[in-house]
């Protein structure tokens, strides 16, 4: 039996906007097996970001709980999330949000670093992770240096580098175009097939 990786439990989150209340989500309920490759989809403004940010720790609800492999998150210090993260999931972001001053390698190697990973074992852990989402040629190159696909697919090797059991996307595909996102997107379904991450996009 496949187990439920995130658990969302009438999850509310409400903002306070020039002394507005601003409701992103409400009342929602949802489960993700892992393992699966999951889709977020919805138009602008209609709470898909909220809802990555609340999953992933970056954010609290108003009400309602978020399980990640069965640990209430709500339970957690800031602490605690932090650690979670650094262990059990990776971020990608529309806009890439690779350290310009850094090679490919370095940027990839940045999180591990933080982690206090060993230097042979972070080396070896980048090297699989470029070599995985197919960028490997280009690990000395600084992100000018590349097109916007080759920079989200060194975003992707980078939330691999810890080995997370899962993967959150922000409209990972947005700054691309259609033909270099569908290319992305297979690279998540690969992901998901042949090493078992479960991957969540919004889109």
């Amino acid at each position: 039996m496949t187990e439920t990786l995130v658990q969302c439990s009438k999850l509310t989150r409400v903002y306070r906007l020039d002394g507005q209340k601003v409701t992103a989500l409400r009342g929602v309920v949802l489960c993700i097996p892992e393992g699966v490759f999951a889709a977020v989809t919805g138009r602008s403004g209609s709470g898909k970001t909220t809802l990555l940010n609340l999953i992933g720790g970056l954010d609290r609800p108003t009400s309602g709980e978020v399980y990640l492999a069965g640990r209430s998150l709500g339970a957690l210090s800031e602490r605690e999330l932090t650690e979670m993260r650094r262990q059990q999931i990776g971020l990608v972001f529309q806009s890439f949000a690779l350290l310009p001053t850094l090679s490919t390698f370095d940027n990839v190697a940045l999180p591990l670093r933080i982690a206090a990973v060993s230097g042979q074992e972070r080396d070896a852990k980048v090297e699989r992770c470029l070599d995985l989402v197919g960028i490997k040629e280009w690990s000395d190159h600084r992100p000018y240096e590349l097109s916007g696909g080759q920079q989200q697919r060194v975003a992707v090797a980078r939330a691999l580098a810890h080995d997370p059991r899962l993967i959150l996307a922000d409209e990972p595909t947005g700054e691309l175009d259609s033909a270099t996102g569908r290319d992305i997107l297979a690279l998540f379904r690969s992901l998901v097939a042949e090493r078992g991450v479960t991957v969540v996009v919004a889109s």
